[in-house]
């Protein structure tokens, strides 16, 4: 009989899968290192397994105890099924930018986890680093695991990972792209491969938002580069030991949107269900198609599963909220197409200047258009509002009528966006759209904004 003795025991030997639709302007063979074949669904189950093995060798992690981390998801899962089976608790500390998925998951298998704000630096005492980091020296009988700094991250990934590839590859892959977060992945496939070859290329996939770009082509830590980024997984904001960038050849950035648009056309085009450092690896590789050839064979590895993403990058209000659905954009009706079912705001002109403001701070808008029985008559700016409570504490009181400006331009649904860029002007912030049967809407600056790729 053939089994595991534990889950534990089927974690390695993830398959190679060919990469078809996406990749046909690609000049090599590409090829998949699909790690959600784990049985946490991620590659971190390899190095959580390895942090954890080495620890109580060497007397860190002692029986009965409690293992702390910092994660964004995916090495707390590999934690949790060891811990199971090993007998330990666990305490995960992630950001609050990390998926909802990632949390209930977390907590489906028994682990603790406290949610830290993701909007603070580092060494803040409120980010997941500082807060692991203290729970770790404030918890009896702890371990706290620092996948960032800990070597048993990148030695998980150059005793199997990187062997793997090579097997699989016949010893013919000549380029190995992922995505680098604490760096235990590409240093070690990385190291283990050039052993076997130095000529391979490792290329390393970052984010708009990290250091590790810059850093690696300039030696300098820059920390204007640093702001916050809605992808998970890959970049930091600091320079983790288990990043060897003597052994990355290069980098490469990939946006937020097009890592989110790449994980959506990953399962629509290859039938591929991923996360979002998926869609950042292959955008990736496609930015480096000219440095491949026809007699390549280029190995990506995709990190986790498409399940911990359904929320974010799979739901398409999601993306219509960040502007990352792609679609095609060129009249007044594509503008207005996720919200033209929202009734129109209006005020009449025999209203109080108070009950303009009160719909604005209602409905969060900055132009209302004015009123009366023989339809649109005027309008209503915060900005000339704003400007005219300078001069008059009362307006509050004012009739609408006495403080409008000139109504909106109005437009039919078919205008183009070049026509009604050139109606929005510093004197004119809004236009109407004419819908048909008496319906009407408005686009803002905003809107135009929105709707540019």
């Amino acid at each position: 009989m053939e089994y595991a003795e534990n889950i534990l025991g089927t974690i390695g030997n993830t398959p190679l899968v060919k990469m078809n639709a996406l990749v046909k302007d690609v000049d090599a063979l590409v090829l998949a290192k699909y790690e959600t074949f784990n049985p946490g669904n991620s590659v971190k189950d390899r190095m959580a397994v390895k942090m954890i093995e080495d620890a109580e060798a060497d007397g860190r992690l002692q029986p009965g105890g409690t293992i702390i981390e910092g994660t964004s998801g995916n090495t707390g899962m590999g934690l949790a099924l060891a811990a199971i089976i090993k007998g330990y608790k666990l305490v995960c500390v992630m950001a609050d930018k990390q998926s909802k998925e990632k949390i209930d998951i977390l907590r489906a298998v028994g682990a603790e986890v406290v949610v830290c704000p993701t909007a603070v630096e580092p060494d803040d005492p409120r980010s997941y680093y500082s807060v692991s980091k203290r729970l770790g020296e404030e918890t009896p009988n702890s371990w706290y695991v620092n996948q960032y700094d800990n070597p048993s991250n990148a030695a998980a990934h150059y005793e199997s990972t990187g062997p793997e590839i090579w097997k699989q590859t016949d010893g013919k892959v000549t380029h190995f792209i992922v995505g680098v977060g604490t760096g235990g992945t590409i240093s070690g496939v990385g190291k283990y491969l050039k052993e076997q070859n130095p000529d391979i290329k490792i290329w390393g996939v970052d984010t708009y938002g990290s250091v590790f770009k810059k850093y690696h082509e300039t030696g300098i830590f820059d920390e204007n580069e640093i702001y916050s980024y809605i992808t998970e997984g890959i970049g930091e904001d600091i320079l983790p030991k288990n990043v060897n960038f003597d052994i990355i050849d290069g980098f490469t950035k990939v946006t937020d949107k097009d890592a989110a648009v790449y994980t959506q056309r990953l399962a629509k085009e290859e039938g591929m269900f991923l996360g979002n450092s998926a869609g950042s690896a292959i955008k990736g590789l496609l930015q480096l198609k000219e440095h491949f050839t026809k007699d390549d064979v280029v190995v990506v590895l995709f990190h986790d599963h498409g399940s911990r993403y359904v929320g974010k990058m799979f739901n398409d209000d999601w993306m219509r909220e960040r502007g990352f659905l792609e679609k095609e954009v060129s009249t007044a009706a594509d503008l207005i197409n996720d919200h033209h079912d929202k009734p129109l705001v209006t005020v009449k002109t025999g209203e109080l200047v108070s009950h303009a403001l009160e719909r604005m701070r209602k409905f969060k808008i900055s132009q209302i258009p004015v009123v009366d029985a023989d339809g649109f008559v005027g309008s209503i700016d915060e900005t000339v509002l704003f400007t005219k409570f300078m001069e008059n504490k009362d307006i509050a009181d004012t009739y609408i009528a006495d403080v409008m400006q000139k109504p909106f331009p109005i437009v039919q649904k078919n205008a183009s966006i070049d026509d009604i860029s050139k109606l929005i002007t510093k004197d004119n912030q809004a236009l109407l759209v004419d819908l048909g049967d008496d319906k009407y809407h408005i686009i803002t600056k905003y809107d135009i904004i929105k709707g540019i790729h």
